[in-house]
C-alpha cells in the first residue's frame, strides 16, 4: 500500500529515514491473516440413524405431557432471573454500539458568551494619575461543528465490531434462556422422582411391616428366634431412616425451582405427581451440519469472532491518516444591539491531517491485541462447535441406554417382587430360614429405588438431547450476523 509522507527539516537524512520507517511500519500494520475457522464437519451422528430432521419445537417442554411443567418453564422464561441479566447485558452492549458509533457523526455544539470588563485609569495615566477607567463589553453567539473524515474504517469497523457484539449478546440470551428451560424440566423430574421414590419407601415400609409379623408369629409357635425379629426390626429402623433424606431433596428440589422462576421459596407450590404419567417423547437428531443453525452458543461465538475481525480491521485502519474538518461561526459585537449585524458576522474553517508515524510502537501493539483476540475467538468457536457434537453424540447415548437400563431394571423389579411373594409363603410354611428372607426383602428394595432413580435418568437425558439440539432455536429467527452492518440500528431492546 503505497504511503506518501510529506516531512520537512534541516535533516534531509533524517526526513527520509523518518519516512521510510513510517511507511514501513504501516506496510507491517496492513499485513493481517483471517484467524482459521476450518473445521471437518460430519456426515452424520454415530449413535443414530443419518438423515435431516426438522428443528425441535421451541416448545419442546410440552412433548412430556405435563401442564404444571408447561407452568413453570414458561414462568421461568418470563421472570428468571439470570435471563434477566442476560437481557441488561443486550442493553449495555446495545448502548455501548451506539457510544462507539458516535464518531461516524459530525459533533455540533452551540456557545454563548457575554462579558463587561473595566481597566483601571491610573494605570494608563502613568505618574501623572488622574486617568479614568475605560469600560468594554463583549458578546458572541455561535456554533461549533467538528467532523471526522473516515477514509480507511477505522470508526466503521470499530462500529460494526460494537454492533456485531451486541448481536452476541442476543444470542447469549437465547441460551441462557434454552440453558433455564432445561434445568426447570430437569428440577422438575427430580421432584417427581424424589415423589417417586417416597412412595417406594412407604411401600417398602409396609412390606417390612408386614414381614415383622409373619417373624413374630414364627417365634410365638416356637419356629423362630429372638434374633430373626432383631434382625428384621433392623431392616424395618433401615427403610425408615431412608425416608427423611428423601423428603429432605424433595423440599429442595421444590425450592430450586422456585428459585429458577424468579420467586422465592414459600411463594411457589409444586405439586408434582409420578414420573410414570409422562409421556416419553421421540426426538430425531437430523444432521450435524444442521446444528450449525440451531444452537444459540454457537452463533454466539461466530458473532463474536465476526466482532473480533471488525476490531481487527480497525486496528489496521488506524496506521492510516485521519483528516478533521471544523468549523466554527457565529456573532461577535461589543454591544448587544448590533450583535446579530453583518458586520458582526465571524467564522472559521480548518482542514487537518494528522499521519502516525512512531508512537512507541503503541499502534502496532493494538493491532498484535486484536489479532490474538480474533485468534482466540475462532479457536472458542471451533471448540464450541465440537462441544456441540458431542452433546448430541453424548446425549443420544444417554437416551438410548438409558431406555435399556430402565428396561432391565423393571426385569429384575419384577424378578425380585416374584422371589418376595414366594420366600413370604415359603416363610410361613417354614420351609426356608430366615435369612433368605432379608436377602430377598433387600434386593426388592433396592431395585425399587434404582428403577425410579433410572427412569429420572432416562428423561433427564431426553431433556439434555433437547437442549444439545438447540431447544428449537434456530438462526432464521435470529438477526444474521453478515446484515448486522447493514441493517438500521436501534439500541432499546425489543421484546
Amino acid at each position: 500500500m503505497p504511503v506518501l509522507l510529506t516531512l520537512r527539516s534541516r535533516d534531509p537524512a533524517w526526513a527520509r529515514a523518518a519516512a521510510l520507517g513510517g511507511m514501513l511500519l504501516l506496510l507491517g500494520g496492513c499485513q493481517t491473516a483471517a484467524p482459521d475457522t476450518a473445521l471437518p464437519i460430519p456426515t452424520g451422528f454415530k449413535a443414530a440413524r443419518s438423515g435431516e430432521a426438522p428443528a425441535v419445537s421451541p416448545v419442546w417442554f410440552r412433548s412430556f405431557g405435563s401442564a404444571e411443567l408447561d407452568r413453570l418453564v414458561s414462568a421461568a422464561l418470563a421472570q428468571n432471573l439470570d435471563i434477566e441479566a442476560a437481557i441488561q447485558r443486550i442493553n449495555q452492549a446495545e448502548a455501548q454500539a451506539v457510544i462507539t458509533g458516535a464518531p461516524l457523526f459530525p459533533t455540533l455544539a452551540a456557545s454563548g458568551d457575554a462579558s463587561r470588563q473595566q481597566s483601571s485609569g491610573t494605570a494608563r495615566a502613568g505618574l501623572g494619575g488622574g486617568g479614568s477607567p475605560t469600560r468594554s463589553n463583549s458578546f458572541s453567539l455561535g456554533l461549533n461543528a467538528a467532523f471526522e473524515v473516515d477514509l480507511f474504517g477505522r470508526n466503521r469497523y470499530a462500529a460494526r465490531a460494537a454492533e456485531t457484539s451486541a448481536v452476541a449478546t442476543r444470542f447469549d440470551r437465547d441460551a441462557v434462556a434454552l440453558a433455564t428451560a432445561a434445568s426447570v424440566a430437569n428440577t422438575y423430574f427430580a421432584v417427581l422422582a424424589s415423589q417417586d421414590r417416597l412412595r417406594i419407601a412407604e411401600s417398602n415400609l409396609r412390606i417390612a411391616e408386614r414381614v415383622l409379623e409373619a417373624v413374630r408369629g414364627r417365634l410365638n409357635v416356637g419356629t423362630g428366634t429372638a434374633l430373626d425379629v432383631a434382625q428384621q426390626e433392623s431392616v424395618l429402623a433401615t427403610q425408615r431412616a431412608a425416608v427423611p433424606p428423601l423428603r429432605q431433596e424433595l423440599q429442595q428440589n421444590r425450592n430450586a425451582l422456585a428459585v429458577l422462576v424468579g420467586r422465592t421459596p414459600e411463594s411457589v407450590s409444586v405439586a408434582g405427581g409420578s414420573l410414570d404419567r409422562l409421556r416419553l417423547p421421540g426426538v430425531r437428531a437430523g444432521l450435524p451440519s444442521q446444528l450449525l443453525l440451531r444452537r444459540p452458543d454457537i452463533a454466539r461465538d461466530e458473532a463474536n469472532l465476526a466482532a473480533a475481525e471488525a476490531n481487527v480491521a480497525s486496528a489496521r485502519a488506524a496506521f492510516f491518516p485521519s483528516i478533521q474538518l471544523t468549523a466554527a461561526g457565529g456573532f461577535q459585537s461589543a454591544a448587544l444591539r448590533t450583535l446579530l449585524g453583518g458586520n458582526s458576522l465571524v467564522y472559521s474553517v480548518a482542514a487537518g491531517l494528522t499521519q502516525p508515524i512512531f508512537d512507541g510502537f503503541n499502534l502496532q501493539g493494538q493491532l498484535a491485541l486484536q489479532q490474538g483476540r480474533a485468534a482466540e475467538l475462532a479457536a472458542t468457536y471451533k471448540r464450541t462447535i465440537l462441544q456441540s457434537f458431542l452433546d448430541v453424540e453424548n446425549a443420544l447415548v444417554a437416551v438410548r441406554e438409558t431406555a435399556e437400563y430402565e428396561r432391565r431394571q423393571r426385569e429384575a423389579v419384577a424378578a425380585s417382587r416374584r422371589a418376595l411373594d414366594i420366600t413370604e409363603e415359603r416363610l410361613r410354611e417354614g420351609t426356608i430360614d430366615v435369612v433368605t428372607l432379608f436377602n430377598t426383602q433387600t434386593s426388592l428394595f433396592q431395585n425399587q429405588d434404582a428403577l425410579a432413580r433410572v427412569r429420572l435418568l432416562r428423561f433427564q437425558a431426553l431433556v439434555g438431547l433437547y437442549q444439545a439440539l438447540g431447544g428449537g432455536w434456530t438462526v432464521e429467527r435470529a438477526v444474521p450476523v453478515a446484515q448486522v452492518a447493514d441493517a438500521p440500528f436501534s439500541w432499546k431492546l425489543r421484546p
